[in-house]
């Protein structure tokens, strides 16, 4: 892998978490790789200026982008960047989005509104080589990017149940789980926790009907969770209010000890609540969450393992089966 660069911003959480995927390979595949900077800074009318100061002519390059930044900038970043590369003669060019952002609008679910991850697609695509993103919030957004840029939306569950088994923490061994999706649509995701912890393991859903984004009319369980312990399997902590509307329902039910994890831990409302609702809270990394009541699943050797694997054509399913 001479020929592979590796790329962040130094100045944002990203780069630990570049470090972290470079020394992964470096030292799991025994393989070197280089990780260089990314300038990126602010004219004074705040128009972003990007510069890299290594030569990067006939190179792969993965840029490792921070998904805790301002959606806005986030964006225009990889635009911008894009061009660098390209116009400065790199072989090819990968992204490597810890949390896809504008993936959460979909499709039309009203009139007159974008879809605004068909938009960011059409944005990105050209001259990109590949997209390496995890636990992408609908799969069915890989269908909006051209054939000749894969979307590899890795699949975080295979390190949470290594956490959950490292971290039991009073779980009875992990006897008398029952996953729960905290939605219909994420049904497919719990079953596949289920099935990578224990494959008989049973899921539970919570059927919700929203008044409008954010905003929950009505909850009800579809599963028993009577004395038994939980995990509720989300991809995304927002504002948390429907998650902890979920806890108050599964407590009713009559469950014992509630455990949440959330891949993307945005927290826009911070953690207190979510905090005081569950018996423990789990989110990975791809956002940079600094709370002690938080636990944090690093996902760095999984972000490591299929950039290796990209770049040497190996499967990266075959990380998930």
């Amino acid at each position: 892998m001479d020929n592979v660069l590796l790329l962040a911003d130094k100045n944002s959480p990203s780069w630990d978490f570049a470090e972290k995927i470079r020394n992964y390979i470096q030292t799991k595949k025994i393989v070197p790789v280089s990780l260089e900077e990314v300038c990126i800074n602010f004219f004074r009318n705040k128009e972003l200026d990007i510069h890299i100061s290594k030569n990067v002519r006939g190179r792969d390059v993965y840029f490792i982008h921070d998904s805790s930044k301002n959606p806005q900038e986030w964006w225009v970043e990889l635009l911008l960047l894009k061009d660098l590369l390209l116009s400065a003669s790199a072989e090819s060019v990968t992204y490597v989005l810890p949390d896809m952002l504008y993936a959460r609008q979909d499709r039309k679910h009203k009139p007159h509104v974008p879809i605004s991850a068909r938009v960011f697609a059409k944005s990105i695509s050209p001259g990109l080589k590949r997209l390496i993103t995890v636990d992408l919030h609908a799969p069915q957004i890989q269908g909006f990017y051209p054939e000749n840029v894969p979307v590899d939306s890795l699949d975080s569950f295979p390190e949470v149940v290594r956490y959950l088994q490292e971290n039991k923490k009073d779980l009875d061994n992990l006897e008398e789980l029952v996953i729960v999706s905290p939605d219909v649509g994420g049904a497919k995701r719990a079953r596949a926790l289920a099935k990578k912890l224990r494959s008989n393991y049973p899921i539970a859903l919570i059927d919700k009907t929203r008044s409008q984004p954010g905003q929950i009319e009505e909850m009800r369980l579809i599963g028993e969770v009577k004395d038994k312990n939980i995990l509720v399997a989300d991809d995304i902590f927002d504002s948390c209010g429907t998650s902890c509307d979920a806890s108050k329902l599964l407590r009713n039910e009559g469950a014992k000890k509630i455990l949440a994890y959330g891949t993307h831990g945005l927290f826009t409302k911070g953690t207190e609540q979510i905090c005081e609702c569950y018996d423990r809270v789990m989110v990975s990394n791809t956002h940079y969450v600094k709370d002690g009541n938080v636990e944090i699943i690093d996902l760095s050797s999984l972000f490591g393992e299929a950039i290796y694997r990209a770049q040497k054509k190996l499967s990266i399913s075959e990380l998930f089966e």
